[in-house]
């Protein structure tokens, strides 16, 4: 009975020290922690065991644990799918993160991160910025790209020209998303391959619906534009859709005020706030002033955006604003002038305060 007894506490012992360890071990390969390599490469050779990349990330900081981390490869990951490559990782990060990076392989690249609705003239500053400085090639060196030289090789349609024989340009053709590069790409290489991403989601069912609503895809793109500047909510998105086929229906001006920022770029003009010579100016992509939908998109577009205008939510609203309660960058939809006046004046409201603080606040700076 004695015997009995010591088996059961010391069963009951390990138990407790098993469920210890096991939560140690998952605390500490689940916690992100800061380290000072972020802007480093780091480099795993070829041939390195498992061993050594852990003794090496944990020398360097970006793995909290040695210990932890060998243990949880040994039994619930597998160290044998850790590449050799070389790694940017960001801080913090969690050493979960990290075996998943090392899982996947990386050789040295930039990444370029393109927001939905980034216009061409974003797109292109931030291209010049990481790809237009000058590099060597066999020898050769290159001269360094501004924005402004970046921006013509955007002209270039024939990519798309399938798809939108009428597009001036490649606005709304450059997939927003995030990419590697190789560290010597060019301007040129960066647009092609967003271009290329974009057919990857243009799906060739899309050509038919669009012409089956009576639109041609350059249209759709251009209405999905749109809406990727009106809304970030993407259960919006439809309902948006429907609001501006209601205004097309009606003749009424789409008044999208995101295409006066868009003129403003296109003029060079554009400081981060709408004037109200923004509004005034002639210019076919005013939907303030002129009918219809603008010439060619405003930005960069989402499989979500151009869902939403090929499948328009039908309802009866021609005005939404804002919800400032919500906070979220949802919006108020309204069917009449009435209702919708009592909502842009909250809007306008908020707005006016939140203005008033940020003059407070640079006065205070």
């Amino acid at each position: 009975m004695k015997f009995i007894k010591i088996f059961i506490a010391l069963f009951f012992l390990a138990v407790v020290a098993v469920a210890g360890l096991s939560f140690w071990v998952f605390r500490s390969v689940n916690a992100a922690v800061a380290h000072s390599k972020a802007n480093d490469y780091i480099r795993i050779e070829k041939g390195s065991t498992p061993r050594e990349i852990i003794t090496r990330l944990a020398a360097d900081g970006i793995i909290s644990s040695e210990t932890a981390t060998s243990i949880y490869l040994r039994t619930l990951g597998d160290s044998s799918n850790l590449q050799a490559g070389e790694y940017q990782f960001q801080s913090p990060i969690s050493t979960i993160q990290v075996l998943k990076q090392l899982e996947k392989g990386e050789d040295r690249t930039i990444k370029l991160t393109i927001p939905e609705g980034f216009t061409r003239f974003d797109i292109a500053k931030r291209v010049a910025e990481r790809f237009g400085k000058t590099s060597a090639t066999s020898g050769l060196e290159t001269p360094p790209m501004d924005d402004k030289a970046v921006l013509p090789l955007m002209d270039d349609i024939s990519p798309i020209q399938d798809i939108s024989p009428t597009a001036k340009n490649l606005e709304g053709y450059m997939y927003p998303t995030t990419y590697n590069f190789p560290r010597d790409a060019k301007p040129p290489e960066v647009i092609k391959r967003m271009v290329d991403e974009f057919r990857k989601f243009w799906k060739p069912e899309w050509t038919a619906q669009a012409r089956s609503l009576g639109r041609t895809p350059h249209e759709i793109v251009t209405i999905a534009s749109l809406i990727e500047t009106e809304t970030s909510v993407e259960s919006e998105r439809p309902i948006v859709a429907g609001v501006i086929n209601n205004r097309l229906a009606k003749s009424i001006p789409l008044g999208i005020d995101q295409t006066n920022v868009y003129i403003a770029k296109m003029l060079g003009k554009w400081d981060g706030t709408i004037h109200k010579s923004d509004l005034e100016v002639d210019s076919p992509y005013n939907t303030r002033k002129v009918g219809g939908i603008p010439p060619g998109p405003i930005s960069s577009v989402t499989e979500s955006s151009i869902s939403a205008a090929l499948n328009p939510q039908p309802n009866d609203y021609i005005f939404y604003v804002l919800n400032v309660d919500a906070n979220d960058g949802s919006h108020w939809f309204y069917a009449s002038a009435a209702e919708f006046e009592k909502g842009k004046a909250k809007y306008q409201q908020w707005l006016e305060k939140e203005r008033q603080e940020k003059r407070e606040g640079n006065a205070n700076q």
